[in-house]
């Protein structure tokens, strides 16, 4: 049995608490490997060493640390195909998806080769009399980042690229369930010249979180997961003075107007949906029709569109619209969801439970789900599924469907599909929502934006990503400044403002 360890002062080594996690083929249901499970004496030494390492990394210009990401970045290219079948293998999703989970990191790393400009302080000359005033960003030391199993490539990107350009050592504690993607950027990343050290990657389990939540080196951690474990990391850390950026769940909404072209709108529900088996935060997982006449003809419009999708390992080509859920666990809780629909009223349209691969019958399969009638009391509304399940509330008018979404606790991203300028500008001003889509099923921002979500679904004043990500990683320091000319005139006793 393959056994996987961390990744420590610029190479592999094994775990040594004897503590292991399994990792699955998703597709076949079997163990591929073991995962060792950090200690509190191998997270603490490893933090040690990036403190150490970080001293020398901060001191490197922004420029040469961003020739770092320049390199990153094109051996990311180089190994694009490794690092997708790298994430297929252990998280299911198909290649082409995995090579857009890797892409949309990469684009984070582009955006990093421009760090220095996004370090520059300020400065005020002659704020008073011979004053000067001017502003640093200096990094903050060593930062922590705890990232999910569903985007194995991309997130932990999104969390080292701007933290390690701003001059701070990172400890890496990506999921346990898809260890080995996180593993093979840190040797990329020290084949791009970064010194060994300031990126540790630590595996490990609740015991490794609560070490980096409570360690006094660590100065801000990053997260991204589900709502409660980002309500417990931003209250844990905010409790021991580091700063803390956490990401939580969603339940994404998507608008069709009677005026919308429900193919365009049908063809983006489906993709929003079901792409990654719904294992992402951005999908969009209940359709809000607008009028009895608008959600009969789009559903009549999904259900051959749905029911053609090809489910199946990644291994069996480029035509997999998508592939397993991440473990059995997460299959069973679907299925019990899809279940408390049916008992709930809900009318199933397409029913994914039934789903059978030859060969791969041990998987963690479910087919894609079509649900109508859905009213907000469900629990298939009310719950984040994170699978292959796409829930219809109809609404009769467009004011019933924007309180449907303004009401809902979570706030990551929505979107609407109409033809009617007015009704778009409308809803992109109103809704309670941190990322909206305007006839755009999946409003991720480019890189140079910022990625975050309102009300349950992040926790912490800045995004990710972007200027917000290096305001995060980076803390200011302003001096005020006086040269003396002539003869000094005594001391002032007084605390008075500038002249």
């Amino acid at each position: 049995m393959k056994e996987i360890g961390h990744w420590i002062n610029g190479k592999h080594v094994a775990g040594t608490s004897g503590r292991f996690a399994d990792v699955y083929n998703p597709a076949t249901g079997e163990v591929q490997a073991r995962v060792a499970l950090a200690s509190a004496a191998e997270l603490d030494s490893a933090i040690q060493d990036a403190a150490k390492a970080q001293l020398l990394w901060a001191a490197t210009n922004p420029q040469r640390r961003a020739r770092v990401m320049m390199a990153f970045g094109a051996l990311i290219n180089q190994n694009m195909e490794k690092l997708a079948e790298l994430v297929s293998r252990e998280h299911g999703k198909t290649i082409p998806d995995a090579r857009g989970d890797v892409q949309r990191g990469l684009e984070v790393i582009e955006v990093c080769m421009g760090a220095p400009a996004l370090l520059k302080g300020e400065m005020t000359d002659n704020a008073g009399p011979g004053i000067d005033i001017y502003s640093m960003r200096q990094a903050l030391g060593v930062v922590a980042g705890i990232t999910p199993f569903n985007f194995p490539a991309m997130i932990p990107l999104w969390k080292m690229g701007p933290a390690l350009s701003a001059g701070n050592a990172m400890i890496l504690k990506p999921s346990e369930r898809t260890p080995s993607t996180a593993l093979l950027l840190a040797e990329l990343l020290q084949q791009a010249g970064l010194p060994d050290g300031v990126l540790q990657v630590i595996n490990g389990d609740k015991e490794a979180v609560d070490g980096i939540l409570d360690h006094e080196v660590i100065q801000a951690v990053g997260f991204v997961g589900s709502t409660p474990i980002a309500q417990y990391i931003y209250g844990r850390a905010a409790a021991n003075g580091k700063r803390a950026q956490c990401f939580g769940g969603a339940k994404n909404h998507m608008i069709i107007m009677p005026d919308a072209d429900l193919d365009k709108a049908a063809d983006a529900l489906v993709g929003a949906g079901f792409g990654a088996a719904g294992e992402r935060c951005m999908a969009i997982s209940v359709a809000v029709p607008v009028g009895e006449k608008t959600a009969d003809a789009l559903i009549d419009k999904l259900i051959p569109r749905i029911e053609k999708l090809k489910v199946g390992p990644y291994t069996a080509g480029e035509d997999v619209d998508f592939g397993p859920l991440v473990t059995k666990q997460a299959e069973t809780r679907v299925r019990a969801l899809i279940d408390s629909g049916v008992e709930q009223g809900a009318k199933l349209v397409v029913d994914g439970r039934g789903i059978k691969i030859q060969g791969y019958e041990h998987g963690f399969f479910v087919g894609a789900t079509l649900f109508d009638n859905v009213t907000k009391d469900m629990d298939i509304y009310k719950q984040e599924i994170f699978g292959p399940v796409l829930s219809t509330v109809r609404a009769k008018t467009y004011e019933d469907a924007l309180q449907l979404v303004i009401a809902n606790e979570y706030g990551n991203g929505t979107a609407i599909f109409t033809a009617d300028g007015d009704t778009a500008r409308d809803f992109a001003s109103r809704v309670n929502v941190g990322m909206v889509g305007i006839n755009f099923p999946i409003p991720v921002p480019l890189s140079y934006y910022t990625f975050g979500g309102w009300k349950k679904s992040s926790f912490g004043d800045l995004n990710q990503y972007g200027p917000d990500a290096f305001r995060f990683y980076t803390k200011t320091k302003t001096v005020t400044a006086r040269w003396f000319s002539g003869i000094k005139d005594g001391a002032s006793l007084n605390f008075k403002a500038l002249d």
